[in-house]
C-alpha cells in the first residue's frame, strides 16, 4: 500500500504551473490553510508555482491574512473562479487593479459544478443568474477588464432561455475532513460542513488530476466506520494532517461542538442582540416567519433573524436553514456565519443547492445594499471594489418569497425612544439609488415570475408594484419628506394604503412573535 500522508511542503511541490487548483471553503470552515500556507511559501522562496487557476464556491478568509489571501501575489495566480471574494481582501485587491483574471459566479452555480465536471457533463444548464450581472448579455460574470474568455453561454432550449455554465478540467482538488485513515478513508465529523469534498474529489479524478485532503487526524487503515467516510480513500492521493491553528472550524472558532452536532448548547445563553436599527429591521423582518416553513438567513443584517427566533422563543415553529446545507437549529452569525448551533441535520452544500434552486425555500431574508427604483438590488460591487454575490442570485431568484433587510442609508444615527423613531445624523451614503452599481437581484425577472418581495428599513417597508418601488409601511416618528424621501435618490411610489409599521417593535421589549405566528397557523 501506498504511504499517502506527506507534508504539507510536499503537497505544495505537486502543484504545477498553470494548474486548476479547486478548494473547499465556507469562510475558513472546510479551507486547508495548512496546503495554501505552504504554496504560498514556496511561490515566495522559488517563484513557482505560477499562473495558477483557482476555484472555491464561498467566501474564503477571515478579512485579513487567511484563506484565499495566501495567493494574492501576481505571477502566482491568472485567474480566479469564485462565487465571493470580499473575505480576502488581498485577493480582491488584484482583482480591482486588473492583475488576474475573475469570474465572481452564483455560489449554488459553482457548489454543482463539480458534479457536472465529474460527469464529463458539459456544465451546468440553469435559470439562475438571467436578468443578472452574470447574464453574458450584461457582464457575463467577469470581474476585472482582463477577463475576456466568456465561461457563461446563453442558450435555448425548447424556446426558453437558459444560461450554460461551463466545464473546465481540474489538476488539483484540495479537500479537507476530520480523519483519514491510512488508506486516506475521510470521514467529516468534527467540521461544520459537509460542503462539496466528494464532487470535487471525483471531478478531479475524472479529468486525471491529484486529490489533497487536509486532516486533524490519522487512523489505523480500515478502522472508520464507513458510514462515516464522506470521501473514499480510492478517490484521496495524499493525505496532509494539520496544525491545530491551521484546520478552523469556522474563522472564528477553532472547535464548538454545538457547530458540529456533537451537542447541544442552551440557546438562551446567547447574547441577546442590542435594541437598534438592525434589531428593529430584524423584528419586522420575522413578522414575515409562517410556522411550518423552511427558511433561509443571509449574513449581515438578516442573520440577525435568527437571534431574534431564540430571543422570541419561535425556533421550533419553523426550520432555519443556511445554503451551506444546516437543518434547524439556530445559524451562527459573525465570523461563525455559515455553520448553525444545534442542528438537526447538515447535508451537502451542492445537495443544498439542488433543493434551493427547485424552489424549495418558503422565504429567504437578504442583505439590501444598494436598491434602485425597479427593484433591482447590488450586494456584489461597490465602485470599483467587486466582492461577488455568494449565494444570493440562487437564493433571491428561486425562493417563494424575498425579504431584503437592512438600514436605508449606510451609518445613520438613529434613536428609538419611547416607540419613536429618530433620525439624529443622516448617513453618509444612500443606499436606494438611481441606478445601481451592478445587478445581482433583477427586480424586473422577479415581477415576471410573480414573487412576492419586500425591502424591510428601521424607517419604512417597500415592496414591488407593477416594476416599481412602492413604501407600503412608515415608522413611527418618521416624516416621509425628510426622512425617507430626502434619504434617497429618488422619489418611490407611495401606496394609497400607506400604513404605520407595528409600533409594539419599537420598544426595548417585544415579546409578542410567537402569538402572532401561532395566530398564522393553518
Amino acid at each position: 500500500m501506498m504511504n499517502k500522508v506527506i507534508t504539507a511542503d510536499q503537497a505544495a511541490a505537486l502543484v504545477k504551473d498553470g494548474d486548476t487548483v479547486i478548494w473547499t471553503t465556507a469562510g475558513l470552515a472546510g479551507f486547508s490553510e495548512e496546503v495554501a500556507i505552504a504554496i504560498e511559501n514556496r511561490f515566495k522562496e522559488t517563484g513557482t508555482p505560477r499562473n495558477l487557476t483557482l476555484a472555491h464556491d464561498c467566501g474564503c478568509g477571515d478579512l485579513k491574512t487567511r484563506g484565499m489571501s495566501h495567493f494574492a501575489y501576481e505571477g502566482l495566480v491568472k485567474r480566479l473562479v469564485s462565487g465571493h471574494i470580499g473575505q480576502a481582501p488581498q485577493m480582491g485587491q488584484l482583482i480591482y487593479d486588473d492583475k488576474i483574471e475573475a469570474y465572481l459566479l452564483p455560489q449554488g452555480v459553482l457548489a454543482t459544478l463539480w458534479r457536472q465536471i465529474a460527469g464529463k457533463k458539459p456544465g451546468v444548464i440553469t435559470k439562475v443568474g438571467l436578468g443578472t450581472y452574470v447574464d453574458p448579455r450584461i457582464e457575463g460574470g467577469k470581474a476585472s477588464p482582463c477577463t475576456t474568455e466568456d465561461l457563461v453561454k446563453l442558450i435555448e432550449i425548447e424556446g426558453e432561455e437558459w444560461l450554460l455554465y461551463k466545464s473546465f478540467p481540474v489538476d488539483v482538488a484540495v479537500i479537507r475532513g476530520s480523519t483519514c485513515d491510512e488508506n486516506g478513508n475521510m470521514t467529516m465529523d468534527r467540521e461544520g460542513l459537509l460542503l462539496e469534498a466528494l464532487p470535487m474529489a471525483q471531478a478531479a479524478k475524472n479529468s486525471g488530476g491529484i486529490v489533497i485532503a487536509q486532516v486533524e487526524y490519522l487512523a489505523q487503515a480500515n478502522t472508520l466506520h464507513p458510514k462515516q467516510v464522506k470521501v473514499p480513500g480510492a478517490l484521496i492521493d495524499y493525505i496532509v494532517v494539520a496544525k491545530p491553528e491551521n484546520h478552523m472550524q469556522t474563522a472564528g472558532t477553532y472547535y464548538n461542538p454545538a457547530i458540529a452536532g456533537d451537542s447541544k448548547m442552551p440557546l438562551a445563553g446567547l447574547p441577546a442582540m442590542p435594541f437598534d436599527a438592525r434589531k428593529i429591521i430584524a423584528r419586522r423582518g420575522a413578522m414575515e416567519l409562517i410556522p411550518n416553513t423552511i427558511i433561509n438567513l443571509g449574513i449581515g443584517v438578516p442573520d440577525g433573524i435568527g437571534r431574534i427566533a431564540s430571543e422570541e422563543g419561535i425556533a421550533d415553529l419553523l426550520t432555519m436553514t443556511t445554503e451551506l446545507g444546516t437543518y434547524g437549529g439556530v445559524p451562527c452569525s459573525g465570523s461563525d456565519f455559515g455553520c448553525a448551533y444545534n442542528t438537526e441535520a447538515i447535508i451537502e452544500h451542492e445537495a443544498q443547492f439542488d433543493f434551493y434552486d427547485g424552489g424549495g425555500l418558503d422565504a429567504t431574508f437578504l442583505g439590501l445594499a444598494q436598491t434602485d427604483p425597479e427593484g433591482n438590488l447590488n450586494v456584489s460591487k461597490f465602485g470599483t471594489k467587486v466582492v461577488g454575490p455568494g449565494g444570493f442570485i440562487n437564493i433571491s431568484q428561486n425562493s417563494k418569497k424575498i425579504v431584503f433587510c437592512g438600514t436605508l442609508t449606510n451609518g445613520a444615527e438613529m434613536s428609538f425612544d419611547n416607540g419613536k423613531v429618530t433620525v439624529i445624523k443622516e448617513g453618509k451614503t444612500k443606499k436606494f439609488v438611481n441606478k445601481v452599481d451592478q445587478i445581482t437581484f433583477s427586480g424586473k425577472y422577479a415581477q415576471q415570475t410573480n414573487k412576492p418581495v419586500l425591502f424591510v428599513t428601521e424607517r419604512g417597508v417597500f415592496t414591488l408594484e407593477e416594476g416599481l418601488l412602492t413604501l407600503i409601511e412608515i415608522a413611527p416618528g418618521i416624516d416621509l419628506e425628510k426622512d425617507i424621501i430626502g434619504a434617497m435618490e429618488f422619489r418611490p411610489r407611495i401606496s394609497d394604503n400607506l400604513q404605520e409599521m407595528p409600533a409594539e417593535i419599537f420598544q426595548e421589549q417585544w415579546g409578542q412573535l410567537r402569538e402572532l405566528m401561532i395566530a398564522k397557523k393553518k
